[in-house]
């Protein structure tokens, strides 16, 4: 069995499941194939590091360790570029293993991975089932469990695998509970709680004090304290980690405060990720920025691409491109109305709300005001959104 890093890598790409969600990719059946080449410079070390772990495997294309350590480097690579071609890629690195019922617990959980990012919820949570059956201490695959529950508002499920990783995995278990707590009516308390565990874990990993400051500054936004939720994520910047759900997460925060040019500043050179290139053509567009035109060009041209190619997990991202660029109200509420049948988060529900205001309807938002009830979600925001929808005012 090989060594299992920490969970953090995996989990933080995880969190991306409603950002990075992309084309179920390509996988490459033969070694000498070269599909494209990926964007890195010469001599880059990122690029040395695939090569070698490349060559590695493919002295022993059945090196489970090195199989493994390959996969899950191309995964992290997911988060750090916001392309889902290399999710081919870590499958191909596990070929050997793939297709086997009862598989090692390590391809498991990247199997499980690899599923969520192609929306195959269900398949994921079986791999992760199987896993936990074997070792229910399992940290990664709990949290990897309980967010996908997260993601799909099953929240007394969620809580119950992050309150199985207590023991052994206190910062993580909390930060997850955390989670939980800021999506049904205690994210006062999750933010007081979670803050004083991180204080008592001054030697917990950068991976794992990014993960949880980006929860904090969740928590922070959600209760509008918006000074505090910036706070976290320039002191989640300060890791240094290319993180693309801290980027997305951080430009959103700088677009409502009415901050273009720093979201500019901050995405100028992450232009290949859908999600990211959305908000800089929406900061772009606020500055008349005539390159605006351009990276909106560019984004109608790749929802048109994934349309044609029968593709749906980007419908988030689309909707909001097709309220705020193409001022199409119906349209953007017709995809965030499918989205909202595979995932149910506050970003969801917002472009729900803000597509059935625009189209004046309120009926078709039901699903996500009775969320919004039942989960007590105490989001000013989306609280006041729901008010308007149903004539209660702003």
């Amino acid at each position: 069995m090989p060594h299992r890093p920490a969970v953090l890598p995996l989990i933080a790409v995880l969190c991306f499941i409603p950002f990075f969600a992309g084309a179920a990719p390509h996988v490459p059946t033969d070694d000498s194939h070269v599909l494209e080449r990926l964007p890195f410079k010469p001599n880059d070390p990122v690029a040395e590091e695939l090569r070698q772990m490349r060559a590695e495997l493919q002295r022993n294309p059945k090196n489970l360790t090195a199989a493994v350590r390959l996969a899950r480097r191309y995964y992290s690579l997911v988060g750090e570029e916001g392309d889902p071609r290399y999710l081919g890629y870590a499958q191909a690195a596990l070929a050997p293993w793939w297709t086997a019922p009862d598989p090692p617990t390590d391809v498991l959980i990247l199997r499980a991975s690899l599923g969520q990012f192609r929306h195959d919820f269900a398949g994921a949570l079986a791999d992760l089932g199987q896993v936990i059956e074997r070792e229910p201490g399992n940290t990664e695959a709990r949290t990897l469990r309980a967010i996908i529950h997260i993601v799909q508002a099953r929240y007394d499920q969620a809580k119950t695998d992050c309150r199985a990783m207590r023991q052994d995995a206190e910062l993580i278990a909390t930060g997850c509970e955390a989670m939980v707590d800021g999506l049904t009516g205690n994210a006062d308390a999750a933010y007081r709680t979670l803050g004083d565990t991180l204080k008592r874990h001054p030697k917990a990993s950068a991976p794992e004090k990014l993960w949880v400051h980006i929860r904090l500054a969740e928590l922070a936004e959600r209760l509008q304290r918006f000074d505090v939720a910036e706070l976290h994520y320039r002191q989640a910047l300060e890791f240094d980690i290319t993180d693309g759900f801290l980027l997305a997460a951080y430009a959103d925060l700088l677009l409502d405060l009415k901050r273009p040019a720093d979201v500019v500043n901050l995405l100028k050179d992450k232009v290949r990720s859908d999600v990211l290139l959305l908000r800089l053509a929406f900061a772009e567009r606020a500055l008349n920025m005539p390159v605006a035109k351009e990276h909106e060009a560019a984004l109608a041209a790749r929802f048109e691409a994934a349309q044609r190619r029968g593709e749906a997990v980007h419908q988030q991202e689309e909707a909001r491109f097709a309220l705020y660029t193409e001022k199409d109200a119906k349209k953007a509420l017709a995809l965030a109305q499918d989205n909202w049948k595979v995932q149910r988060e506050p970003r969801d529900a917002r472009i729900f709300l803000e597509a059935g205001i625009a189209a004046k309807d309120a009926k078709a938002a039901q699903p996500v005001l009775q969320w919004l009830s039942e989960s007590k979600i105490e989001d000013r925001y989306l609280n006041g959104l729901g008010r308007q929808l149903q004539g209660g005012g702003k």
